[in-house]
């Protein structure tokens, strides 16, 4: 393909690999809703982060075996010039390990909602082809993504040097601390190519938990997830400077949740937007508030060759702040995932 490896630029037929950034937004936003839950929503996906600190149940480790058809796969991929954006599942084989990923994807829509999977050679592989690597899992797990409208399928997190304090800067592209957020698809998958120096931690926390302690806690504030919130797009619409997004549906069975403090917050400064009430400012500091308290949280250093996969519907995730190594900066992959309805 040319022109930006893992940007979705190549011939029409390709894109049944992936979906469009609009498309996979859409999809992303359809979410059934029956009412107001009036008792907490509970589940697989109510976890608090004291508890699983003190297990390691959501690590999976690959197996030598496991590495060696990853291995296999690349070397095919490799061999035939294929590259990110450009082939399907089909391409990258994985005989015994599929059915494996399957569970993986299965866990992330209806179980925890997320897991780290360690154990990727990285170093050996070299960017480029850990790359290559991921896009096949992430092809294994759903349906690849564009993460913005210029088409990007593997976004590459990096501190660029922009400001954080620039309202058109997305904040993955800082080395500054990121408050809890949900991103515009079903699933999220991180690949450490390599740590920071110090901090960037990713902390993680269960939505379904903080809605059901805000239920407790604040009922009050409750219906007021149900309501609309300006979100910034940051110039990531194609023309709408912000959109009404509900930050929370209910189906009667499952609580699916998007969150994005800092994006409500900041499309206050679109002077058509609606302005921030008292009720809409007291819920964004108390499910902030609650998704930080240590018992809630769950705090985890990425490793090299580390993959996060989690589901953006029940999680919701955030970074603190990081100091780079100069001759070995900080470098996550990114993919969004959609998950196809049966």
């Amino acid at each position: 393909m040319s022109g930006t490896p893992g940007r979705a630029s190549g011939p029409p037929q390709q894109a049944a690999h992936w979906r469009s950034f609009a498309e996979q937004a859409l999809h992303y936003f359809d979410r059934p809703h029956v009412g107001v839950p009036r008792a907490p929503v509970g589940g697989p996906a109510a976890w608090r982060g004291a508890d699983l600190a003190a297990r390691d149940d959501w690590i999976v480790r690959l197996t030598g075996a496991q590495i060696a058809e990853l291995d296999a796969a690349r070397a095919t991929a490799r061999a035939r010039g294929l590259v990110p954006g450009e082939f399907g599942a089909d391409d990258f084989p994985l005989p015994t390990l599929a059915p494996v990923v399957r569970a993986w994807s299965a866990e992330i829509r209806d179980g925890r909602g997320f897991l780290l999977v360690r154990g990727l050679p990285v170093a050996r592989w070299g960017d480029e082809d850990a790359g290559l690597v991921f896009w096949g899992l992430g092809l294994h797990l759903g349906v690849p993504g564009a993460q913005n409208p210029q088409g990007d399928l593997l976004g590459h997190v990096v501190d660029t040097g922009d400001d954080r304090a620039d309202p058109l800067v997305r904040l993955y592209r800082t080395r500054s601390h990121i408050d809890f957020h949900c991103d515009l698809a079903d699933a999220v998958g991180l690949l450490c190519l390599r740590p920071a120096r110090e901090g960037g931690a990713s902390r993680i926390a269960s939505a379904v938990t903080v809605h059901d302690e805000l239920l407790r806690r604040h009922p009050e504030l409750v219906p007021r997830l149900y309501e609309p919130f300006a979100l910034d797009t940051r110039n990531e619409s194609r023309g709408a400077a912000w959109i009404p997004v509900p930050p929370c549906r209910f189906d009667g069975r499952r609580l699916r949740t998007f969150w994005h403090s800092d994006y409500f917050r900041s499309a206050a400064r679109h002077p058509d937007a609606p302005a921030l009430g008292a009720d809409a400012r007291a819920l964004l500091d108390a499910f902030d508030r609650t998704a930080n308290e240590p018992g809630i949280r769950l705090d985890m250093r990425f490793e090299a060759g580390d993959v996060q996969l989690l589901s953006n519907h029940v999680v919701v995730h955030a970074r603190t702040a990081y100091e780079d190594e100069a001759a070995a900066p900080r470098h996550l992959l990114r993919l969004w995932l959609s998950f196809p309805e049966a």
